[in-house]
This record gives structure tokens, sequence and C-alpha cells, in this order.
């Protein structure tokens, strides 16, 4: 008997007897709405990492120094996400998968709404540093609990023919949650002065991705604790394991599955935080400018998703990921340069880039969890998603940044070439997914 339904007739609650089939659309609308609300907490962060912060907390140093500082703690919740994953499955197990969710989801709104109250270096020095780095970590620490396997639900109630399509889902989040913080940020810094965006404007939006949290807590909370997900939860062995016994039984599958969608994952912050980096930073396009160009670019990034379905479902996903990297390949050896080139350059760069990060991450979720066995497929793909964060994004916006400035833009290419690598090995060794396509 799983953990879930012994807690609900401990409490005396009724078990449901009869099970109505439930539809992937069903699961589908969870899974949109809970990745939203992580990507648009992820990408309020980011932006604030190269607008705001090098300049509220580290004034002490120049302009170029202050947004590497930014993105070293930008890198913290990545590294924190795996020991959330670890806190998070014990609860899992013990109280269930709601109040996990709970949980991790208040943790993460807290920390993300407690940035906002943050004071600057000017009122309490380094304080305001520690303060922030502990935030970012209270962040990624969240995120480890937000797995809520409906990503794998869904793709194991999806029709056989339609895999790649409802593996996409998932993904859709991602760019959503980035034109929404897009134009969130583009709008305050548009309205206000820039004094007053940096003394409070660039705090709301930190206070709406809480209340966007709450509302998708509630939102996942309706699917997931009902009886019938939680039969169907159970039914097809989607119930939290020992992390520890998932590793010892399945680590040739972690490694393999945190190293094939690397491509996808290292391109993901190329295009993205790095940009807005380098533009602010050694350019003369405007913030807001750019801010709109991503925002547009991420809508090629939605179609570019959903093509990915049709496209692994006639071609097969290996073949597809296979063709990603070697077009990330191709991208590294001289897209980076598009930066330098004005604003035509920056939509071309942008444009292309979001098409090929579509594609490619549009089925990295289905990288994840192909090559588990069933005990193991919800702890595993969680940890192993993990892993693909840290891997292959965790460092890329201080990694490019650092590579562009000492040995031009074309470098930070090989950042990303790196991962084009490591994703076409990984679908070599990975035979799971072969004979999955």
């Amino acid at each position: 008997m799983s953990t879930v339904p012994q807690s609900r007739e401990a409490l005396g609650l009724p078990i449901f007897k009869e099970h109505h089939k439930v539809s992937p659309a069903e699961i589908a609308i969870g899974v949109i709405i809970g990745r939203t609300s992580e990507f648009f907490d992820f990408f309020v962060y980011a932006i604030a990492s190269v607008l705001v912060f090098p300049k509220l907390f580290f004034p002490f140093v120049d302009a170029l120094t202050g947004t590497l500082y930014s993105f070293a703690i930008f890198s913290l919740a990545f590294i924190a996400r795996p020991l959330g994953s670890l806190m998070f499955m014990a609860i899992d197990r013990a109280y269930g998968r709601g109040t996990k969710l709970t949980i991790a989801l208040f943790m993460l709104g807290g920390s993300t709404a407690a940035i906002a109250f943050l004071p600057a270096y000017a009122d309490a020095g380094m304080t305001s540093v520690w303060l922030l780095a502990l935030l970012r970590l209270g962040q990624g620490f969240a995120l480890g609990g937000t797995w809520d396997g409906l990503a794998s639900l869904l793709a194991l109630n999806a029709p056989e023919e339609k895999r790649g399509w409802y593996a996409m889902i998932p993904q859709l989040g991602a760019p959503f949650g980035l034109i929404v913080a897009s134009l969130l940020f583009a709008y305050m810094v548009t309205s206000l002065s820039a004094a007053d965006f940096l003394d409070w404007g660039w705090r709301y939006p930190f206070f709406v991705a809480f209340a966007i949290n709450v509302v998708a807590l509630f939102a996942r909370l309706r699917i997931v604790v009902t009886e019938e997900f939680e039969h169907l939860f159970a039914s097809r062995d989607l119930q939290a394991v020992s992390v520890s016994s998932t590793i010892r039984t399945e680590w040739k599958t972690i490694v393999i599955g945190a190293f094939a969608p690397l491509a996808s994952f290292a391109l993901f912050h190329m295009v993205t935080v790095f940009p807005l980096s380098w533009v602010y930073l050694f350019t003369r396009e405007t913030p807001v400018t750019f801010l709109l160009i991503e925002a547009t670019a991420a809508a090629f990034g939605v179609v570019a998703v959903i093509a990915s379905g049709r496209l692994a479902d006639h071609f097969g996903r290996r073949r597809l990921l296979g063709g990603c990297a070697v077009g990330i390949a191709v991208f590294s050896g001289f897209a980076p340069q598009l930066l330098d080139a004005g604003t035509v350059g920056e939509i071309v760069f942008m444009v292309f880039g979001f098409i090929l990060l579509g594609l490619a991450f549009g089925q990295s979720s289905g990288v994840v969890a192909s090559g588990f066995a069933t005990e193991h497929r919800y702890t595993g793909s969680a940890f192993t998603s993990d892993l693909s964060w840290l891997v292959g994004a965790a460092f890329a916006p201080l990694a490019a940044l650092l590579l562009s400035v000492n040995f031009g833009l074309l470098a930070s290419g090989a950042y990303l070439l790196s991962g084009a690598l490591a994703t076409l090995v990984a679908l070599w060794l990975n035979t799971g997914l072969a004979g999955n396509k």
C-alpha cells in the first residue's frame, strides 16, 4: 500500500474505489501551470541579476565585476537544488506529495518575495550580499521539492504514437515564463525613472512571483491530491523512493540522463541570461529594447517547442536531439558574434537561438525519464533533472561572460560546443533511448 492512501485511511478519509480515466489534457494543465510559475521565478531573478544586483549589492566594484559576482550567486540555486531533492523526497515518502509541494512552493515563494525586501549594500554593507546568497540558496533548495511527477505521468499516459507531443508540454513553461518576466521588467523600466526603478521598482516582479506561486500551488494541489491521481501515481509506480537507493541502482542512467540534454541546457542560458548581460554592459542597446527582443524570440521558442513534439513523433526523439546537438554546435561557431552586430544581429541571434532551443529543449524532459526502471522513475527523474541543470546551466552565464570578455564573443561558443558534444556522446551511449527512437 502506498504512503498517500495510508495517510488518508489513517485520517478517516474515504479511499476512492473506482477511478475514472484521467485524460492527458488534465495532466497537461497542471504541468504547464507549474512549470510556468517556476520559470517565471527563475527569469525574474535572472533579469535582476543583470539590471539590478550589480548596482545594488556590488557598487564597490565596476559594472563587469559586479555582474560576474551576481552570476556567481545566481549559480548557487543549482548547487542547492539536488540537496533539496534529497530532503523533499524524504518528506514525500513520509507525508505525501501534497505536503511536499506545499512546503516547497511556500519556501520558493517566500525566498523569492524576501529578496524584494533586501537592503542595498549602501544600507547594510556585506550583510545584504550574504542575505542575497542565502535567499538564492533557499530558492534552489525549494526547487528540489517542486517535482510533482506530473511530467512523467503525462508521458506514461500519452498514446504511443504521440509520446513526443506530450513530452514537449512541460517545456512550454520556460518560454512562457520568460515572456511574462521580460515584458514585466520592460514595463517597469519604461514607466519609472532610473532612480525609482533601482529604489523600489525592481522589487515588484518578486512580489508578483510570490503571488503566481500561490496560484500555481493550489492549481497543482487540486490535481495531485485527488483520489484519481493518487491512484494513478501509485498504479504507475510514480512514488518517492530513497535517493541513495536510486543512485546505487540507476547510477549509469542518471549519469547518461544528466548529460543527454546538456546541449539544450547550455544553450538555455546562452540565449536568455548571457546575451542580456553582454548587450547591457558592452553595447548601446537599451535594456528595454533587448527585453522586447527577448520576449519576441521566446515566442518563436514556443512555436519551436510545439514543433519538436511533431518532429519527435515522426523522426524519433533520438534523431531529433542528435540533429539539434549538431545544429547547436554549428550555431556556437558563429552566432555569438552577432551580439556585436547591432539590433539586427541581436534579433537574428535570439530568434535562431530560440528556435534551436525550442526544438532541443522541447524533448529534454523525455530524455530524463526514459531509461529508469518503473520503481525509480519518479525519484530518478527528479534527481537527474537537478544534475542536468547543475552541469549544463548553473555556470553558463558566468563562463560565457568570462570567456567573451577575455577572448572575444566567439570564445563563448566553446562552452556551448562542449554541451553539444556531451549530448552527442550521451545519445550514443544511451542504448535505452535508442530503443525508444
